[in-house]
């Protein structure tokens, strides 16, 4: 045996040793860097588990295999590392499927691992055979269907590559029963071979020049930061960019603490439920700087009154999503943090050349343009409110960000809470906030948390649940007091689906269909039942107390808070219209006591 390059204390199998399938398979994942993953076992995966028996590699056993997806996600978004997954055939594979177009539409690194009945039964319907391969083609970035142990190695190193390269996503490797049991000769592999696979990272030179000269033409700019700023480590890029252009920033959903909420730059988030001045900045801009972003519908509203009045610069990996949408002035196609390098460099260069004078003019224009954004700051902000007698969602979002200091990794289920939270909670830098934006995924709130809570051991961990999504993932509580993590679930317990509610309020004659929850269990039982401590609140001067105590608890923590059940959240701009155009609440919200 010999240690690996990237981690020594790490033993791998010499060159050419002979082992099965499914030990293959281990050390495969032993050269990728792969410390844990997460699984369930199931009758074609056996092989592969009995394997794992003498391995070091850690596998944490969900309860569900959506679950296991969710966790790895957990993992490599706070990581930025690929997260693992194992499934067996059939059923277990199946149930993968909504996670991994999660991590598609988020663009998460992620290699998911399923099992296939013997090659010979392939096609004949035999127990627990689904056709995986066909299934998931749709819903990863690329899948992989293993025909010998002597091609997995090659698959398997590709597979860490596709995941991780370019725009991040899912890849699954299916692999028969039969492939884990033959036995062959293990060779590691070091090279790709993917035909018409092309990476573009550098941008184009003279885009990136022109882009640059905009940047210290324009009047009044804006930095449109997306989740591809965090995917590729460019935060400190994006806030060197952002003091050097002089520019107002926002950060969508997915890219919340790429610039940090403490920076006098940033404003807030956009979009639907974005601030009033973030949307308004956005509308008035002359020059929006997209990085890493794909000008999805929760931003833009209407397209034809998004941004109208601006000339745009887009920055993306993929090239795909570059015009996808809005057609940018200056389209840019390569590695965010590359090009914003680039683009910094030539900024410094053509200010060298300005005269001072000109120089104080374009200061002058842009404190014009700073007062303007500050104003609609001040204008409407969010609603903090607090109430005397029930806890508000609002209090509950605000209490968390002032007890957490802008440093806890914060994993949200979907829902209203997912917006106030989004709102209301500041990072202040990137792979603290965890949560499903593309697809919107109810029940992720708890697995992702575990799986960031292992990732980061140093790190207090929330997952923040609606009593909705908090059910969908309630057996995992299992698998966080086995794992012995310190996971703390905030349950924001209105009694309703409360997203739907608010659509039905306020676009559907208030028709409450099929949204009420009732029979929540005991959460205190349900805590104990788990081995969970936990308690339940339902007054606002039980709240700071409750929040301390979860936090400083040594061990997994449950707190089911009771909140105002008729809140909606706001601002709020409808489906198809304008960004400009927000709803606001129909009362001013009640001031936050000193």
């Amino acid at each position: 045996m010999q240690a690996t390059d990237n981690h020594p204390h790490i033993r791998r199998a010499e060159t050419g040793k002979l082992m099965t399938g499914a030990e293959m398979l281990l050390e495969c994942l032993t050269r990728e860097g792969v410390e844990c993953f997460f699984g369930y076992p199931g009758g074609v995966t056996i092989p592969f588990y009995d394997a794992l028996y003498s391995h070091h590699i850690r596998h944490v056993l969900v309860r569900h295999e959506e679950n296991a997806v969710f966790a790895a996600q957990g993992w490599a978004r706070a990581t930025g590392k690929v997260g693992v997954c194992c499934a067996t055939s059939g059923p277990g594979a199946t149930n993968l499927l909504t996670g991994l177009v999660d991590a598609l539409m988020d663009s998460i690194p992620l290699v998911a691992i399923t099992g296939q009945v013997h090659s010979k039964l392939i096609g004949s319907d035999a127990f627990q055979e689904a056709d995986t391969f066909g299934i998931t083609r749709p819903a990863t970035k690329h899948n992989f269907m293993v025909k010998s142990v002597a091609e997995l190695p090659q698959i398997m190193h590709e597979a860490f590559f596709l995941a991780a390269s370019g725009r991040p996503g899912p890849v699954l490797v299916d692999i028969p029963k039969d492939v884990f049991q033959a036995r062959g000769h293990y060779t590691p592999v070091d090279t790709i071979h993917l035909p018409g696979y092309k990476i573009f990272t550098e941008g184009h030179a003279g885009q990136i020049r022109r882009a640059a000269q905009l940047v210290l033409e324009a009047e009044r700019p804006m930095v449109y930061a997306g989740g591809g700023i965090v995917l590729g480590n460019a935060s400190a890029e994006l806030t060197e960019f952002t003091e050097l252009a002089d520019a107002p920033a926002v950060c969508t959903l997915m890219g919340l603490g790429a610039l940090s909420a403490q920076h006098p730059n940033y404003i807030s988030m956009p979009g639907m439920h974005g601030s009033y001045a973030a949307n308004m900045a956005m509308t008035e801009c002359d020059l929006l700087i997209a990085l890493g972003t794909r000008f999805d519908d929760r931003v833009t509203g209407s397209l034809s009154t998004f941004a109208r009045n601006a000339r745009v610069i887009h920055v993306d990996i993929d090239p795909a999503e570059v015009g996808k949408n809005r057609n940018p002035d200056i389209p840019i196609v390569g590695d965010v943090k590359r090009v914003l390098g680039k683009m910094i460099k030539i900024i410094h260069e053509l200010k060298a050349e300005m005269k001072p004078e000109a120089l104080e003019q374009k200061t002058e224009v842009r404190k014009k343009w700073w007062k303007q954004v500050r104003s609609w700051k001040e204008e409407r902000p969010y609603d903090r409110g607090h109430s005397e007698t029930e806890i508000r969602p609002q209090h509950l979002m605000d209490s968390i960000d002032k007890l957490s200091g802008g440093q806890a990794i914060v994993c949200s289920d979907v829902g209203q809470h997912q917006m106030w939270a989004a709102q209301l909670i500041g990072f202040n830098e990137p792979r603290l906030w965890i949560n499903s934006g593309g697809l919107g995924s109810m029940g992720f709130g708890v697995p992702s948390a575990m799986g960031a809570q292992m990732a980061r051991p140093d790190k207090l961990v929330f997952a923040i649940c609606g009593d909705g999504g908090f059910q969908m993932s309630i057996p995992e509580l299992a698998t966080i007091v086995s794992q012995s993590l310190p996971v703390k679930i905030i349950v924001m317990n209105n009694g309703v689906l409360g997203m739907v509610r608010q659509w039905q309020t306020l676009f559907y004659n208030n028709r409450l269909s099929s949204v009420v929850l009732e029979a929540f269990p005991d959460a205190e039982k349900l805590a104990s039942a788990y081995g969970f401590a936990g308690k339940t609140i339902e007054k606002p001067w039980e709240l700071e107390a409750a929040l301390r105590e979860a936090i400083n608890y040594p061990g997994p923590y449950l707190l089911n808070v009771k909140v105002t059940p008729d809140e909606n959240v706001y601002p709020m701009v409808p489906a198809g219209g304008a960004i400009f155009d927000m709803v606001f609440a129909p009362e001013a919200p009640v001031a936050v006591p000193a």
